[in-house]
């Protein structure tokens, strides 16, 4: 199941920005958007968000005010970076805090960090011990702000991606690599970070020449809670 995600952003230009962005990552789904505080209360209700992706300036009232009231989830993308509303933010209960103007891929990677915190913690009925409770916050922020390696393109990381969740069988770097229409070393490289951030699983399968060869799958996160 998909995170569904709650826009608030007063500007509907850069709402639907925004709504892209969120779409193009794989595992979120846009339910909804709101323009003002008092909508995005109506939309919190009607639609019970997983995440709410929560703007500061608001007509009438400022992000922070919402902010203590909601239960969702929040990460605040906003323009607005004094320390004394980062750190209100952060006590009200934010968990990440994004500074605009920002890309596709400076989200995206909060989401997906965000994906991995909530997987980590997704079982209700599971007691969590400290262990896992250091990973979950570790996992929430481990990767923010390093963005795409340099030399590598984020369009590509995307669609070798897609191309790994869409294999319900491990595949290796030449097969994803076909499929896309790029070199294997580009494809094994891609895979490799994959990995590397536990995205995906990574085996070794032998072959009858007896030269092993890595095998990728997606790493299977826990259903999300409705």
């Amino acid at each position: 199941m998909r995170i569904r995600v709650l826009i608030v952003e007063d500007d509907i230009r850069v709402a639907r920005v925004n709504a892209d962005y969120v779409e193009r990552v794989p595992g979120f789904a846009v339910v909804g958007t709101a323009h003002t505080a008092a909508e995005a209360r109506v939309r919190v209700q009607e639609l019970a968000p997983d995440l709410v992706l929560l703007d500061h300036y608001l007509p009438g009232e400022s992000g922070l005010r919402l902010l203590r009231e909601i239960s969702a989830d929040t990460i605040m993308l906003t323009a607005v970076s004094d320390t004394s509303t980062v750190r209100a933010a952060f006590a009200a209960g934010a968990l990440n805090y994004l500074v605009k103007p920002f890309t596709a891929e400076d989200l995206a990677e909060r989401l997906a960090a965000y994906a991995r915190y909530r997987a980590q913690l997704s079982s209700p009925d599971h007691t969590a011990n400290q262990e896992e409770i250091d990973r979950a916050v570790r996992l929430l922020h481990d990767k923010d702000g390093k963005g795409t390696p340099k030399g590598r393109s984020a369009v590509t990381a995307r669609l070798v991606a897609e191309a790994l969740r869409q294999h319900r069988e491990p595949v290796s770097a030449s097969e994803i690599a076909q499929a896309l229409g790029i070199a294997r070393a580009t494809a094994q490289r891609y895979l490799t970070t994959l990995a590397e951030d536990g995205r995906a699983i990574m085996n070794l399968r032998y072959g009858a020449t007896g030269r092993p060869e890595h095998q990728y799958q997606w790493a299977q996160l826990p259903a999300q809670q409705p």
